[in-house]
């Protein structure tokens, strides 16, 4: 637990039955409030991540691999698979974090949407639309077509702006492109916070093969993290994604430098919560029957 200018950030895992590949994980964030009693010293808001898992639309669009996401396509993606998709989603995001606050999660990275279009279908949905989510996206150049997006409650968070942050790969001395990071600041109830939302290249071709690919995609955040903590080393900073990293992956400890144990976490440094979810065996996917915890919230 960190705790800065009177707030606390504590994080707790959420599951739900009939999810797919990815759960998701929720980040509390208790804010100090003047306008509470002595014995209720605080107010909570909730940050999330969730990989949305192939949110397509059912267009073939040029320049975009998604032709198997088309009625004529190998999965047969139409209008009632698509709007069942957007119903499945919007029931867990309307419970998600609901169980510390009636708002639910105010801010909520998502990864694997194809546009800025499903997002806008989505935040419509009777089951979220009272909360007018606003969507923060720019397309990426990812060779598949899907990018990560950031959406977030008006109510809670005010904007001041937002950058792409470019991951450069190469293959057999080409480019290779993959996800960008989303870098978002604003003031969260008033006080200034970063967020970086991720979606980091697979391991595809092996674990040890792709692993160069991933510690770039986490340098790219360390460097963006130094730059702002040079600015101010009190800033308030959370990394979340899909890492296709487990806690103690090089990209995760080694190149942002994430620490295990709370309290040896100084200035500038960064804490990983999700590493106590790690040890207990505890995972966000399943792969041959062994869990992997790839989706994780670094603050």
């Amino acid at each position: 637990m960190l705790r800065t200018n009177s707030q606390h950030y504590c994080s707790s895992f959420q599951s739900r039955s009939r999810i797919p590949r990815h759960l998701f994980f929720l980040l509390c964030l208790l804010f100090a409030s003047s306008a509470v009693t002595a014995q209720q010293n605080y107010k909570i808001a909730a940050v999330g991540f969730y990989n949305f898992e192939n949110l397509f639309d059912t267009l073939d669009t040029e320049d975009v691999r998604d032709t198997e996401f088309t009625p004529t396509g190998s999965k047969v993606w139409n209008t009632k698979r698509y709007q069942a998709k957007l119903d499945n989603l919007a029931k867990v995001v309307a419970e998600l974090g609901t169980d510390v606050t009636p708002d639910g999660v105010a801010i909520l990275g998502v990864s694997e949407i194809e546009n800025r279009s499903v997002l806008e279908d989505f935040v419509k949905h009777p089951l979220i639309k009272d909360r007018n989510y606003q969507i923060i996206h720019q397309d990426s150049p990812d060779e598949r077509g899907i990018d990560v997006a950031l959406l977030y409650n008006p109510k809670y968070f005010e904007l001041k702006g937002h950058e792409n942050l470019f991951v450069e790969l190469y293959r057999d001395g080409e480019p290779d492109y993959t996800r960008d990071v989303l870098l978002v600041s604003g003031n969260f109830d008033g006080e200034p916070m970063h967020f970086m939302v991720n979606h980091w290249p697979s391991r595809s071709g092996g674990e040890a093969a792709s692993q160069p690919a991933r510690n770039k995609a986490a340098l790219v955040c360390k460097t963006a993290a130094d730059s702002i903590f040079a600015e101010d080393p009190k800033a308030k900073i959370v990394i979340m994604g899909d890492l296709n990293d487990d806690p103690i992956s090089p990209s995760v400890k080694e190149v942002i430098g994430a620490k295990t144990n709370r309290r040896k976490v100084r200035k500038a440094e960064f804490y990983n919560p999700m590493y106590e979810l790690y040890r207990k065996g505890i995972g966000t996917l399943a792969y041959r029957d062994a869990w992997s915890l790839f989706d994780q919230m670094i603050l």
